[in-house]
């Protein structure tokens, strides 16, 4: 499976999580490197584009993603 095209760039990686890498490189193996269409960032970003994504979402908060797009749309 291809990595998500938003790996590099990823703020969520890239911002927050300085200091907890062993954390973030299990994280991208399973939503980025992974299954990445179940990442709650990667289904804002798609519907909505990469502005649109909240800097505070986690790749598992799929939760918030239907509240997220009924407020934004």
């Amino acid at each position: 499976m291809p990595a998500c095209q938003c790996l590099k760039t990823c703020p969520f990686f890239n911002n927050m999580m300085t200091g907890m890498e062993d954390t973030a490189e299990k994280t991208k193996d399973k939503y980025c490197r992974g299954d990445f269409e179940k990442c709650a960032r990667y289904m804002v970003f798609k519907a909505l584009g990469k502005e649109n994504v909240p800097s505070d979402l986690f790749p598992v908060q799929v939760y918030r993603v239907e509240d997220i797009l009924k407020y934004r749309t």
